[in-house]
């Protein structure tokens, strides 16, 4: 019997040469004549340019080009892929022209014949700045008086986007029950191991571009690329190599690409940049940075009847590829996994002096989940009630789907009290509200929080276009190829940095083929090789590039399969496929190998009437829908009372994402996701002060959690096929990140019960909780 690799725990191909230092990164390509670039950064947030001197540099020995933003003006501006209703776009040059508008942004580029000497040649442009007033605050910078971002709109609001709802305000209006809150999602940082790089070089003979860069969207950089630059589309290639993680912050077409593809222009000569530690804190894409005022109308009992969300988003100073849809997705999915019938959403979008934002890995339903997930500990804590009970008395009936949410948004598949359920026993919920109660008594402070999430994957582009931007899920691409030998190889469209595909894709191959998954190798990342793919982004690889994966080689499989019948002189219907050989049902020692059949289909000496030479299929899939994830996860914390430090005791997640193909793989994504989500909870903030500089801008003050920083993890899934693909697969990336934010908060304010307090906002460092915690007498 031929093994079933689906659903196996293999471990990851790929890792083979990342372990022993073979992974080939954009800082490892070298080219004959290389240069290297280096920028000049202002260090005012809100600025004139004057004047900048760049005499000194260009006279280094080794430096051979210095441009500013006036020489280089229109050539290569940033392009926002998400455009909404009334929306105020501005400009993102290249290289800053008149004015900058954030601590960071590039004013110069200085390419030069090594990395030092460019470096050195960029300090001695002489930049003379006259300081304008910065605004950081949102509300601040919707007041009258407010400094303007960009003067000629005359506000720095960027957009106005709502959902009205129907039948609010009469919930409103007869519920017992209605409070209000207002949560703060601070902006944070998506910190991927390696910084961004990107390495351009302009073929002069033929006018074609070869780009390197760390990104996770090759093709969609290429088009982006082209709209920007001018250079024809089908001239250009790029490249993403090992990617050294993304979680969002490379889903973009940054300046520092389209600089580094001029720069060679002007050269003739290959043009390289990496980013060190401090850009990145700086130039690459923040996120998060909501601040979210919420009113609810419910019953005694704890339903919910009706919500008010009005959340004011922090665009930045500009808006990168994706800025504006991501508070969008955050209305969209404010149903969560609760039959609230109705909800009514405004999102305001704000101008500030500070680094963009974009997508970070959940992009818009952490943001959404941390709301609920708060707004229902408030419930329970307003009514008298057990969290786990009003959730359940809000949960979408595993019943009624499909189900569409009062946003609109239609879910594919569900069982929600089955993943709460099942977390409650792993982390043995009375047993520890017992021993929270005897602490207690003795001085010790527990804390239980619950969050139970559903998030949208399995975006397109499709996904951002009208008015509410979410229409079908988006395609994706695959080819398999089969050899004469019966080796395989797969081209995905799809860009990994970090998800596994080489391994994963191989497993689904294998199962199609009856092969071993060593004898299937995947191909990724290049835009010359691979059909045209959207990229790896909202937990979509599998459940959309998985499963163009899997038609292409079906396709392969069926012409296999007329072919062996041709060879076997019987009808392709009597002709069955398994262990790795095609037979004829029935007939068991009449067979053909798969490998004798590739190999028949490439000497073609006899093939059936109308039948190419070879083995090799390509196809593309565009899901009916999205697929939607869920899970409950729970956070045991105690909290020193003397120091207001924070530990986690013990942490359960329970997810479902449908149909699971490689286990382990899932298991470090739930890891990874919950690691970031807890460090967004207890330590990571990015702050800026008043006058706009970067509060944050190093390790030294942003604190990311290490394993010694978290307990480990107790996991578990229950499997609720998504019937959106044939592969039943749901996304899993972003899981852990939307869930443990809120499971972490829910546990410290629940510790802190004692003490009178009722919300706090993250990060939940020792000094904000042991300040919250004096503020009060502890209850009797």
């Amino acid at each position: 019997m031929t093994r079933s690799y689906i659903g196996a725990s293999l471990k990851r191909k790929e890792d083979r040469r990342l372990a022993v230092g073979r992974g080939r990164f954009v800082d490892d390509v070298v080219l004959p004549g290389l240069l290297h670039c280096a920028l000049v950064r202002s260090p005012h947030a809100h600025a004139r340019l004057v004047t900048a001197d760049t005499g000194a540099a260009r006279a280094m020995a080794g430096v051979v080009d210095v441009v500013t933003g006036a020489e280089i003006q229109g050539q290569a501006p940033v392009i926002c892929a998400w455009p909404l209703p009334g929306m105020h776009l501005p400009e993102q040059q290249a290289l800053a022209v008149d004015r900058v508008r954030y601590c960071g942004e590039p004013v110069a580029a200085v390419v030069a014949t090594d990395p030092q000497t460019a470096r050195d040649a960029a300090q001695r442009v002489r930049v003379i700045y006259e300081a304008l007033p910065a605004v950081t605050d949102m509300e601040a910078a919707l007041a009258p008086s407010a400094p303007l971002v960009h003067e000629r709109f005359g506000t720095n609001r960027c957009f106005l986007w709502s959902l009205p709802g129907q039948g609010v305000d009469e919930a409103f209006a007869r519920a017992p029950v209605v409070f209000r809150q207002r949560f703060v999602n601070h902006r944070i940082h998506a910190s991927p191991l390696e910084p961004r790089g990107a390495l351009a070089a302009w073929d002069q003979a033929d006018g074609t571009l070869r780009l390197w860069s760390s990104t996770q969207i090759p093709h969609i950089l290429r088009l982006v690329l082209a709209l920007s630059t001018g250079i024809p589309e089908h001239r250009i290639r790029v490249i993403a190599p090992e990617v050294g993680g993304g979680f969002g912050s490379k889903l973009n077409y940054y300046r520092e690409e389209g600089i580094c593809v001029l720069l060679s222009r002007r050269t003739g000569r290959p043009v390289k940049w990496i980013e060190d530690r401090t850009e990145n804190f700086r130039g690459a894409t923040h996120a998060r940075d909501h601040i979210q005022d919420v009113e609810v109308a419910a019953t005694r009992e704890g339903r919910v009847e009706a919500l008010r969300l009005r959340i004011l988003a922090d665009m930045g100073a500009y808006l990168q590829l994706l800025t504006p849809g991501i508070p969008v997705l955050t209305a969209l999915m404010a149903s969560g996994p609760y039959a609230i019938p109705a909800i009514q959403v405004e999102v305001t979008g704000v101008f500030t002096n500070k680094t963009p934002t974009d997508a970070y890995r959940g992009a818009g339903k952490p943001e959404a989940t941390y709301v609920l997930e708060r707004t229902m500990d408030l419930l329970a804590a307003e009514l008298g009630l057990d969290p786990a009970a009003v959730r359940r008395v809000n949960f979408i009936p595993a019943s009624k789907f499909p189900f569409t949410t009062a946003t609109g948004v239609v879910y594919d598949s569900g069982s929600y009290d089955a993943v709460l359920g099942r977390a409650l026993e792993l982390v043995q919920y009375e047993q520890v509200r017992a021993e929270q109660a005897r602490q207690r008594q003795r001085g010790r402070y527990l804390g239980i929080g619950l969050s139970t999430y559903v998030e949208v994957s399995g975006f397109g582009p499709s996904s951002v276009c009208g008015a509410v931007g979410l229409q079908a899920g988006g395609y994706e691409s695959g080819t398999v190829r089969v050899h004469p030998s019966g080796k395989i190889k797969v081209i995905t469209g799809s860009s990994p940095h970090g998800q596994g595909h080489e391994t994963t894709w191989a497993q689904i191959v294998a199962d199609v083929f009856g092969v071993a998954p060593d004898d299937v190798d995947v191909i990724h990342g290049d835009t010359e090789a691979a059909p045209y793919g959207l990229g790896t982004y909202g937990s979509r690889s599998a459940p959309v590039g998985g499963t163009a994966v899997l038609l292409a080689a079906q396709k392969v499989l069926d012409k296999a399969r007329h072919l062996a019948a041709h060879l076997l002189e019987a009808a392709p219907a009597d002709v069955i496929f398994e262990a790795g050989r095609f037979q004829v049902r029935g007939t068991p020692d009449r067979f053909r190998a798969f490998a004798d059949v590739a190999l028949a289909a490439y000497l073609a000496h006899s093939l059936p009437p109308g039948t190419e030479p070879g083995l090799e299929a390509t196809a593309f899939f565009d899901p009916p829908n999205f697929t939607f994830p869920f899970g409950a996860h729970v956070a045991v914390v105690e909290v020193d009372p003397e120091s207001g430090l924070v530990e986690l005791r013990k942490y359960v997640a329970v997810d479902d994402f449908g149909r699971v193909i490689n286990p382990m793989i899932v298991e470090g994504q739930v890891h990874g996701g919950v690691t970031q989500g807890i460090g967004q909870a207890l330590w990571e903030e990015i702050r800026y002060g008043q006058d706009g500089q970067l509060l944050t801008g190093s390790y030294l003050d942003y604190a990311v959690p290490s394993a010694a920083m978290v307990p480990p993890y107790l996991t578990d899934r229950v499997e609720t096929p998504s019937p959106s693909n044939p592969l039943g697969v749901k996304g899993c990336g972003e899981s852990g990140i939307t869930g443990a934010p809120p499971a972490v908060v829910n546990a410290v304010v629940d510790a802190l019960a004692p003490f009178g307090v009722r919300h706090l906002d993250m990060p939940l460092r020792p000094e904000r909780v042991w300040r919250a915690m004096r503020g009060a007498r502890p209850c009797a």
